[in-house]
C-alpha cells in the first residue's frame, strides 16, 4: 500500500516493491497506474510476501474493499 500526496491510499500486487514504487513516481507512459499518475505516491505505508500471485491477488482484493482506518490498522500491525 502506498501513501499518496492527497493522503489516499493505493493498494496493488508487484514482484518488486522498490522498482513498482519508482515506476509510480515517474509516471513513465505504460509503466505507473492510472491512479498514481494522478495521485503522486510519498510512501510506502505496507508490504507482505505472499507464495503465489493468486494469493496476493486475493489478499489485493480483500485490501481495497477495507475501509481507510481498517487499512491504517494494517499498517500499525506491521510497524
Amino acid at each position: 500500500m502506498l501513501e499518496t500526496e492527497k493522503g489516499t491510499i493505493y493498494t496493488g500486487i508487484t514482484t518488486d516493491v522498490l522498482r513498482r514504487y519508482n515506476e509510480h513516481l515517474t509516471g513513465i507512459a505504460g509503466h505507473g497506474a492510472k491512479y498514481t499518475n494522478a495521485n503522486k505516491p510519498v510512501k510506502i505505508l505496507y508490504t507482505k510476501e505472499y507464495e503465489t500471485k493468486s494469493e496476493a491477488m486475493k489478499e489485493e482484493y480483500r485490501i481495497k474493499r477495507l475501509t481507510r482506518a481498517k487499512k491504517l490498522e494494517l499498517v500499525e500491525m506491521q510497524d
